[in-house]
C-alpha cells in the first residue's frame, strides 16, 4: 500500500518507493506494478500525474484528481512556479553550497538550460580504503532544481564530480559496487524531499514533505549522520 502525505478533492501526493515506475513505459515491459496504478486501486478512483519522478528516485509524487487539476500543475511545474528540494548522498566531500548552470541536451540534441542550487548538510570520511586512497568520503546535500529537465540532479552532480550514490547510468560504477559489496546498498540515494506550490483552485500555498525512505536511512546511519542535527549552518565531517 502506497503512504498518503497529502490528500483533497483536487490532489492527492504519495511517497514514492525506490523502484516504481509512475506508470507503464515501453522500457520496462517486464514490470507489472506502476504507482499510477496502485494509487487508483488504492482510493478507487482515477488519479493524473502531475509530475514525474525516475524509477531509482523515491520522495514526494503528486497526483491530480481531475484533468483540469492535472492540466492546471503541469503548467505550474511547466513554468518552474513549483519549489522542489531533494536529499542526495554524492560521492566526495561536496562544496559547501553552489550553482549549477549547464545546459542539458534532449533526445533530439537540442540544449537545455538546466539549473540546480545545493547546499552540503553534511560530510563522513569512513574508514574503507578506495582505490588509491585510504579512506572514502561523501556528502549529504540538499539540491534545489529550478529547471525540470530529465535526470537533471543525476547529471548536474556528474558534473561536478560528485556523483550521486546508486546511480548506474550517470554515477561512479566503482562506488555503486563498493556499496553492493560492502553493505547491501544498491538503491539509488535521491529523494524527494518537498514539493511547495500554488494550490490550483484554493490558491494557498501548499508544502508537502516526504520522510526518507528506509534504505536512504540506513545509508544516513552508516556515514554517522542524524537527521534531527542535520542544518545547513553545521556542516562538517560528522
Amino acid at each position: 500500500m502506497l503512504f498518503i502525505l497529502y490528500r483533497d478533492d483536487y490532489l492527492i501526493a504519495i511517497n514514492k518507493p525506490h523502484d516504481l515506475l509512475v506508470h507503464r513505459s515501453s522500457i520496462a515491459v517486464d514490470v507489472q506494478e506502476f504507482a499510477l496504478q496502485m494509487l487508483r486501486d488504492q482510493i478507487g478512483r482515477p488519479v493524473y500525474p502531475a509530475h514525474r519522478l525516475d524509477r531509482k528516485t523515491s520522495g514526494v509524487l503528486l497526483f491530480a484528481l481531475d484533468k483540469e487539476t492535472e492540466i492546471a500543475m503541469q503548467k505550474q511545474f511547466a513554468a518552474n512556479h513549483v519549489k522542489k528540494s531533494y536529499w542526495a548522498i554524492l560521492r566526495g566531500h561536496a562544496p559547501d553550497n553552489g550553482e549549477i548552470d549547464y545546459p542539458l541536451k534532449k533526445e533530439n540534441g537540442t540544449l537545455q538550460d538546466a539549473f540546480t542550487a545545493y547546499t552540503t548538510l553534511a560530510r563522513a570520511e569512513l574508514p574503507v580504503a578506495f582505490g588509491k586512497f585510504a579512506t572514502s568520503r561523501y556528502s549529504l546535500v540538499e539540491a534545489r532544481p529550478q529547471t525540470g529537465r530529465m535526470h537533471q540532479l543525476r547529471k548536474h552532480f556528474a558534473h561536478i564530480f560528485h556523483p550521486i550514490i546508486g546511480d548506474r547510468t550517470h554515477g561512479c560504477n566503482k562506488q555503486n559496487k563498493l556499496f553492493t559489496e560492502q553493505w547491501k546498498m544498491n538503491t539509488m540515494l535521491l529523494h524527494a524531499r518537498s514539493l511547495t506550490f500554488k494550490h490550483p483552485v484554493t490558491c494557498e500555498e501548499i508544502v508537502i514533505e516526504a520522510p526518507l525512505m528506509p534504505e536512504f536511512t540506513r545509508m544516513m546511519l552508516l556515514m554517522g549522520w542524524s537527521e534531527d542535527s542535520l542544518h545547513p549552518k553545521n556542516i562538517g565531517v560528522l
